[in-house]
């Protein structure tokens, strides 16, 4: 598409896993021309996860890197390198998210590519940050996200809960959102100065930013305690029930002066608007449990497609606990854009989390194989097909 938002926009995705290059898969939505960055030969180590055993099949790599070409570059290797070096100089925006010590090894650092292109975007992301004693530390969003901020310990039911493990790219997706903004941030900021420059962003930073209300509260010097049990909640009426074939649901109704009495009508349970224990907000709180014993015999009279239509039908505010199995059939997340078809392929792909009014996405493509375009870009950046022939006989792409 040549009319899309960032169409002439090219960026160099020279990381690896999810978070770097799962921020690139947003520029390339909006039309961006995204080259990844691979070693011949295995490609990214991101292609080998795959959720079903015995199943070849690349799912994870399908949306991480759609829309994108692949160039095999062996960045080991000086000829590698230089052809590199020869993109960054008419790039706009370079995604890294190598080990700091790799940098520098490997001469990627903003300090050897930055020199070469005024207006390029240097987008650094790291496990732990750059300073400190971490800095070069390796890590993914289950160690550093999940585990290291205080997420992994708030979400056990008890203290004594064995901690629960994160779902693949939990942490790195909404990271590669906050680094997608610090990349376009930085696009503005060069729309009025000329000048490119580097952003930073972390795991470590994006897993304090998700727990940020329970880590601020620490921060004012309190403690915080772990969560209760669902028994013992301390709002019966912001908490999860069980249905009658199973299946769950959580309500978050907080305007309660407004909305309980037709909650308790909708429900059969107009008795309770004058039981002592549940008729004032302080009442409620300290009767809670009591309460909650009260709504686990209601919710488990009824299946929950029939909760469903009653709680749709007096406004509250509630939400199934879905399965993944159900997402492909889920009409809403169709609807409203948050899955969409692959245009040169059969299947559905998760969209990027927000819409732009007015600025349409591409239709997204499947992911490439690995050193799919390396001859293609290479001819692009001036390489004579004697060039590349020999670049490859010299082992430096594939």
């Amino acid at each position: 598409m040549t009319d899309s938002l960032f169409s002439g926009l090219r960026v160099i995705d020279c990381a690896s896993w999810i978070a770097g290059p799962a921020a690139a898969t947003i520029l390339s939505d909006f039309g961006a021309d995204v080259i990844k960055i691979e070693p011949p030969g295995s490609g990214d180590p991101w292609r080998a996860p795959t959720p079903i055993p015995g199943k070849p099949v690349d799912y994870y790599w399908q949306l991480t890197s759609r829309n994108k070409r692949s160039l095999a570059l062996d960045l080991k290797h000086a000829d590698g390198r230089a052809a590199l070096y020869r993109l960054v100089d008419g790039a706009d925006v370079f995604i890294t998210n190598f080990p700091l010590p790799v940098r520098e090894r490997l001469q990627l650092g903003p300090e050897h590519l930055m020199p070469r292109n005024r207006r390029l975007i240097y987008a650094s992301f790291t496990a732990y940050g750059e300073t400190g004693d971490e800095a070069a530390k390796t890590g993914f969003d289950s160690t550093a996200y999940w585990a290291r901020t205080g997420l992994m310990d708030m979400v056990r039911a008890t203290p004594d809960t064995p901690p629960a493990r994160s779902m693949p790219g939990m942490g790195d997706h909404p990271s590669a959102t906050a680094l997608y903004a610090a990349i376009v941030t930085a696009l503005y900021r060069r729309e009025r100065t000329g000048e490119g420059g580097v952003v930073r962003s972390s795991l470590l930073q994006n897993g304090l930013w998700a727990n940020g209300c329970a880590v601020q509260t620490r921060l004012f010097g309190e403690d915080v305690p772990h969560r209760p049990l669902r028994e013992a909640a301390p709002n019966a009426l912001a908490n999860h029930y069980r249905t009658r074939d199973g299946r769950w649901f959580i309500m978050a109704l907080f305007n309660e002066q407004r909305q309980l009495r037709g909650l308790l009508a909708a429900i059969g349970r107009e008795d309770l608007t004058d039981d002592p224990r549940f008729a004032t907000d302080d009442a409620r709180k300290q009767n809670a449990h009591a309460l909650v014993q009260v709504l686990d015999e209601v919710f488990a009279s009824r299946d929950l497609a029939e909760w469903r239509r009653i709680l749709d039908g007096v406004g509250i505010t509630f939400g199934i606990v879905g399965t993944v199995n159900e997402v492909s059939d889920d009409a809403q997340m169709r609807a409203c854009g948050a899955l969409v078809p692959f245009a040169d392929g059969a299947g559905l792909t998760v969209a990027t989390p927000f819409v732009l009014d007015g600025a349409a996405q591409v239709p997204p493509r499947r992911a490439p194989r690995i050193g799919q375009h390396s001859a293609e870009v290479l001819r692009e950046a001036g390489y004579s097909g004697a060039e590349i022939e020999a670049l490859r006989a010299r082992g430096a792409i594939g």
